[in-house]
C-alpha cells in the first residue's frame, strides 16, 4: 500500500499529494528547505529534464547535440544531455533547449510516449474518440495528437480539476508531473496504482466493424383528402383520430416499412396548426376548426412515426384551391377567401393560378413555414400542377398571361406555364435547403413524361397538359427524388411498368433517386392481383444499380385492410427483413460516431450515444460466418435490446440513413 504519511507542508489536502509522496520516498522528487513542495508552481525544460534523468534509466538511442544555451558547468547539463540522448526531449531548430522555459502539460505527455518508446506497444485507437474524450480535443496540436491518443490508453493522463479538459497548452505544475510521471512507472509495472478520481480512465478497449445491408426505400401515401386513408371520417375526436393514425404507424412499422408520405395541404387548408392556411374540414368536419380537444395531428403524427423508425415526409399540394364546391365553404385565411381573384372555377374544383404571384409566395411561404416549425423528413409534391384537362375547356389564365406578355414576356402560353412551375420547383428546392439542409424533397409526378418517350409508350402527355417538366427537375437536380406514379401492370405494353422505369432511371444525369410509385387500390383479384405488384417491386428492385431504390404505394387504405392479402406479401416475403432507407450522398456522408459503452447483461444488451448529437434511430446486427445480418431497427429512444447468444454489432443512424461503424459484442 502507499503510505499516505506527508512530508510536505503543503501538500496535505493537495489533489496529487499520493503521488508526490511515493515519488519522494523514491527520492525522484525533493521538496524545498523551507519544508514545501510547491505543488503548484510551473515546472520548467530543465527540471523536468532532471526528472526524467532520475526515473528513466535507458539506453542512448541518439547522439547529443551541444545546445548552445547549456554550458557544461549548467546545473542540469547532465540530465538534459541523458534525456536528448534516450528520446525524451529534443532542442529547438536554432540549436538552443530553451531550458527556462515551461513545459506544457502536453508536452509532458509527448514527451513519455517517445522515450518510453510506447507506440511500438500501443497503437492510437482512440484518436477518433479524443473528442468524447476532451472536451478540448480541437485544441491538441497535430503533432502530438497520435502521442495523446497513446497516453490516454496508457493511463497516464492526469487532469485537475475536471477529467474532461486536457488543457495541452498549460503549463504543468510540479502536481501534474508528479502524477504523470507515477502513471509511467505504473505503465511500466514498476509502480502499484494509486486510487484518484483525477486520473483520465481509457474508455473500454472496444472493436468496430464496418457492416452494412441493402438499403430500400418502403413507403406509403396516407390520404386525408376525402377521408380515403385517414381520419375515416371527418368530425371524429381528438382520441379517435390519435387512434387511428397510431394503428396505421404501428401496422406500416410490423411491415417493415420505414417511410409515410402524409397529405397536410389537400386544398390550400392545413392538417396542423397555421397561421398562414385553415385548419382543414377533412379533420373536424368544419374549414377552420381545430381538433377538439387540441391536438397538432402533424405533430403527433411526427413523433408517432419516429418511434416507429418511419420517416415522415409531408405531401403539399401547391395549387389545389378546393376538391368540390358542391359542399362546405372555404374561411379565412384561405386564399380563396383573402384572394378571390386568383381562384377559378375548374370542373367541380377550385384551382389557383400558378402564375400570379400571390399564389406562387403563398405555396412557397406554407411549405417553409412548415419546414421550419416540424421536424420533418421531407417535402413531397405529388401529380397536380395544372389541373386535369376538361373536355373543350381551356384553364382562365388568359389575363395572367396577357400581363405577363405586356410587361415583355416572350414565351409561348405553353412554356410560360412550365417556367411557372420549374420555378416553383426551383424556389422550394433552394428554399428547403437553405431553411433545413437535411430536410429532401420529393416529387412524384404523372408517370408518362410525354407519349413516345420512350418509343412505344402512349397516354397523357404530362409535360404539355399538366405543364410538368420532371425530366428537367430531375436533371437539374433540384429534387432527392422522384416518384413516377407507374399504375400500369407489368404486361400493358403501351404503359409499361418495366420500361417506363428503366426510361426515368436513364434520364438521371445527376444520379438521384428513383422509387416507383405503385397503386395498391387497383387490387381487385382479377386483372390486378398481389402478384401483379410482387411483380413490379422486384422489377424496381432489378434496377437497383440504375438507382431505382424503392417503391411508394398508393395508398395506406389497402395495406390496412390486407386488399387481396397484399399486407401478407408485404410481411412474408417482399419485406420480411428490415431495411434503412437509402443514403444520399449528395446531402451528406458524415456518419455519426458510434455508440458507446456498450455491455450485455443477461442476455440484455445496453449502450449509450456516442456524443450528443442527435439520432434517428439504431441498428442491431447478427454476426453469421463473415456475414453480418440486419435483424432490427430500433427507435432512438431504445438504447436496449434483447437478444439470443452470439456476436452483435449496433450502429447508430442519423436523420439521412448515414450509419456509423457498428460496436460489436458477443453474447454467451
Amino acid at each position: 500500500m502507499v503510505s499516505t504519511t506527508t512530508r510536505f507542508s503543503d501538500t496535505q489536502n493537495h489533489w496529487a499529494s499520493l503521488f508526490i509522496e511515493a515519488l519522494s520516498k523514491r527520492r525522484i522528487l525533493n521538496g524545498y528547505a523551507d519544508g514545501t513542495f510547491r505543488p503548484n508552481n510551473p515546472v520548467n525544460r530543465a527540471e523536468f529534464a532532471a526528472i526524467i534523468a532520475a526515473v528513466f534509466n535507458l539506453s542512448v538511442k541518439r547522439q547529443y547535440i551541444n545546445f548552445t544555451d547549456i554550458p557544461a558547468n549548467f546545473w542540469a547539463a547532465g540530465a538534459i544531455k541523458k534525456a536528448y540522448e534516450t528520446g525524451f526531449l529534443s532542442g529547438f531548430p536554432d540549436k538552443t533547449f530553451r531550458p527556462g522555459n515551461q513545459i506544457s502539460r502536453g508536452d509532458v505527455l509527448v514527451s513519455l510516449v517517445n522515450g518510453l518508446e510506447m507506440s511500438s506497444k500501443i497503437q492510437p485507437d482512440l484518436l477518433d474518440r479524443l473528442p468524447q474524450i476532451y472536451q478540448d480535443a480541437a485544441s491538441i496540436p497535430g503533432y502530438g495528437r497520435n502521442q495523446i491518443a497513446i497516453a490516454t490508453s496508457a493511463g497516464l493522463v492526469a487532469s485537475f480539476p475536471n477529467t474532461k479538459l486536457l488543457n495541452f497548452g498549460n503549463a504543468a505544475t510540479r502536481g501534474d508531473v508528479a502524477a504523470i510521471i507515477y502513471q509511467a512507472l505504473v505503465y511500466l509495472g514498476q509502480a502499484e496504482k494509486i486510487p484518484s478520481a483525477y486520473l483520465v480512465v481509457p474508455p473500454t478497449s472496444t472493436s468496430t466493424v464496418r457492416v452494412s445491408h441493402t438499403r430500400e426505400f418502403r413507403g406509403a401515401w396516407i390520404t386525408t383528402v376525402w377521408n380515403s386513408d385517414w381520419p375515416s371520417k371527418a368530425g371524429l375526436s381528438t382520441t379517435q383520430q390519435q387512434e387511428e393514425l397510431v394503428a396505421i404507424l404501428t401496422r406500416l412499422q410490423q411491415l417493415n416499412f420505414n417511410a409515410v408520405i402524409l397529405q397536410v395541404r389537400p386544398e390550400g387548408d392545413a392538417l396542423y396548426a397555421s397561421e398562414l392556411e385553415p385548419w382543414s374540414a377533412w379533420l373536424t368536419g368544419t374549414q377552420g376548426k381545430a381538433p377538439e380537444p387540441f391536438y397538432d395531428p402533424l405533430q403527433f403524427a411526427i413523433a408517432e412515426a419516429h418511434k416507429r423508425n418511419l420517416e415522415v415526409h409531408a405531401w403539399f399540394n401547391p395549387y389545389r384551391a378546393k376538391t368540390t364546391i358542391k359542399s362546405g365553404s372555404n374561411v379565412r385565411p384561405h386564399i380563396a377567401v383573402t384572394n378571390p381573384e386568383v381562384v377559378y372555377q375548374w370542373g367541380n374544383q377550385l384551382w389557383m393560378d400558378p402564375g400570379i404571384k400571390i399564389v406562387q409566395d403563398r405555396a412557397y411561404n406554407v411549405i417553409i413555414d412548415v419546414v421550419r416549425r416540424y421536424d420533418i423528413d421531407a417535402v413531397h409534391l405529388d401529380d397536380y400542377f395544372y389541373p386535369y384537362p376538361i373536355q373543350g375547356q381551356s384553364f382562365p389564365d388568359n389575363k395572367t398571361y396577357a400581363a405577363y406578355k405586356s410587361a415583355g414576356g416572350q414565351l409561348s402560353l405553353n412554356d410560360w406555364r412550365r417556367q411557372n412551375v420549374d420555378q416553383m420547383v426551383l424556389r422550394l428546392s433552394q428554399g428547403i435547403k437553405a431553411t433545413k439542409p437535411d430536410v429532401k424533397f420529393g416529387i412524384s409526378p404523372f408517370g408518362i413524361y410525354r407519349p413516345g418517350q420512350p418509343p412505344g409508350i402512349t397516354g397523357l402527355d404530362a409535360y404539355s397538359v399538366l405543364y410538368a417538366d420532371a425530366k428537367k427537375w430531375l436533371e437539374q437536380g433540384w429534387v432527392d427524388y422522384l416518384a413516377p406514379q407507374l399504375y400500369w401492370r407489368t404486361d400493358q405494353t403501351q404503359q409499361s411498368y418495366p420500361v417506363l422505369l428503366k426510361w426515368w432511371t436513364e434520364i438521371n444525369s445527376q444520379q438521384r433517386h428513383i422509387y416507383a410509385g405503385n397503386n395498391l387500390g387497383q387490387l381487385d383479384g382479377k386483372a390486378w392481383k398481389s402478384e401483379e405488384i410482387e411483380k413490379q417491386v422486384k422489377i424496381s428492385r432489378n434496377q437497383a444499380a440504375d438507382l431505382s431504390l424503392g417503391n411508394i404505394f398508393f395508398s395506406v387504405g389497402s395495406i390496412i385492410e390486407n386488399r387481396q392479402d397484399i399486407s401478407d406479401t408485404f410481411q412474408n416475403s417482399l419485406y420480411n427483413r428490415p431495411a434503412l432507407v437509402p443514403t444520399m450522398p449528395w446531402r451528406s456522408t458524415t456518419a455519426l460516431p458510434p455508440p458507446k459503452e456498450l455491455q450485455v447483461n443477461n442476455r440484455r444488451l445496453s449502450w449509450q450515444p456516442g456524443d450528443n448529437q442527435p439520432v434517428r434511430s439504431w441498428t442491431l446486427y447478427r454476426q453469421s460466418d463473415a456475414n453480418w445480418t440486419l435483424q432490427r431497427v430500433l427507435s432512438a429512444g431504445t438504447t436496449f435490446a434483447t437478444v439470443q447468444p452470439g456476436t452483435y454489432a449496433v450502429c447508430a443512424v442519423d436523420r439521412l440513413g448515414n450509419e456509423s461503424q457498428g460496436v460489436v459484442i458477443s453474447v454467451s
